[in-house]
């Protein structure tokens, strides 16, 4: 009897590091938000009570872009569980969708000189 049931060969795919992981989430993210620059994600919206994943997009001049609930809704997860060792019940996370790192959002508009 086969090692494996499915009757398919074993195939391993090339590891990933995580900077190519992060990239590859912010060229995702990237492309479900036309525009967009920087994802700013938290798990407190401001309308709700009780935590729950919230994103906002912004585009290179720092203007907000409107996005769907769905959207921001399923970009922010995949944010989230992307960085799990972060503390998102604290301060909302800035993730620069054209090199894929992930900041403090307080540090993040520090340095734009508070744009």
């Amino acid at each position: 009897m086969p090692a494996h049931h499915s009757g398919r060969a074993r195939i391993s795919l090339p590891t990933a590091t995580p900077s190519d992981r992060s990239q590859r989430l912010a060229r995702a993210v990237a492309a479900m938000l036309p525009g967009a620059t920087t994802a700013r994600v938290s798990q407190r919206d401001p309308g709700k009570a009780w935590p729950s994943p919230h994103l906002r997009a912004y585009d290179a001049h720092g203007h907000q872009l409107p996005v769907t609930r769905a959207k921001a809704l399923t970009a922010a997860r995949w944010i989230i569980r992307a960085h799990p060792t972060v503390n998102w019940t604290g301060e909302a996370h800035d993730l620069d969708l054209t090199t894929g790192t992930l900041r403090l959002a307080a540090e993040a508009y520090a340095t734009a000189g508070g744009r």
